[in-house]
């Protein structure tokens, strides 16, 4: 009997649980996607220079006194606002490998240091390759474009999506004979900024040379994808 009573007690409570669950609503799920484009206004240089010798202290020591005079052309091509940092160092033997299949022979070592350049004057970076390369530079690895704020920008992405996924939202309603209600959710995807990275030609180290090196920054893309999800009723007639 008490079982049956404590039962039938847990049906009354549970009941009105049951009678309270929202109704699901119906809704449209939509993606945008946007792409702006911006003027790069920092850039990166990667640069350095790479040594042989007989003896590793040999090509340490070369390869410090070249780096260093690398350095200083750079820097003062750069101007005061630019930063120096030295990004990677390596010293390695270098080993002559015979068709024999016989043991390979150490044949000197090849020292290798990398520095960055980060300026944000852009109208320097081409000054800023020459020097280094007069000084002794012979290792260009690249330019690389970016901003200094992304912030702005991917704002801009991500609104302009924003309004490409409710526009969206907002046709296919139509279309369906809906109307929207409210956004239910909104999941961004991501916003990428794709830097530019630019290859810079082959040159000659020649103190004589009179052309400076041509660079044209271009512009970054900005991408940002979101996906929006509305809740739709009929619309009124």
């Amino acid at each position: 009997m008490r079982s049956a009573l404590l039962l039938a007690l847990l049906g009354v409570i549970a009941a009105p649980a049951f009678a309270q669950q929202p109704a699901p609503v119906s809704s449209i799920r939509v993606t945008g996607d946007a792409r702006v484009t911006a003027r790069p206004d920092r850039a990166q240089i990667d640069l350095g220079v790479m040594t042989r010798a007989p003896s590793s202290q040999a090509a340490a020591a070369d390869n410090a006194r070249q780096f260093d005079a690398v350095l200083t052309a750079a820097r003062a091509a750069a101007g005061p606002g630019a930063v120096l940092k030295t990004t990677s160092y390596s010293l390695t033997p270098n080993y002559q490998y015979h068709s024999s299949g016989t043991e390979p022979t150490l044949n000197g070592y090849t020292a290798v240091n990398m520095a960055r350049v980060t300026l944000d004057d852009l109208t320097k970076v081409g000054a800023v390759i020459d020097a280094a390369t007069k000084a002794g530079a012979n290792q260009i690895q690249g330019i690389q474009f970016t901003l200094r704020d992304e912030d702005a920008a991917r704002a801009q992405a991500l609104k302009e999506a924003a309004h490409r996924a409710r526009a969206k939202a907002e046709v296919l309603a139509e279309a369906l004979g809906l109307r929207i209600v409210r956004v239910l959710s909104v999941e961004e995807s991501g916003v990428h900024v794709t830097p530019i990275f630019v290859r810079p030609r082959a040159m000659a180290a020649s103190a004589t040379a009179q052309a400076a090196t041509p660079v044209e920054a271009g512009t970054l893309d900005i991408n940002a994808d979101l996906a929006l999800t509305v809740e739709v009723a009929p619309a009124a007639h």
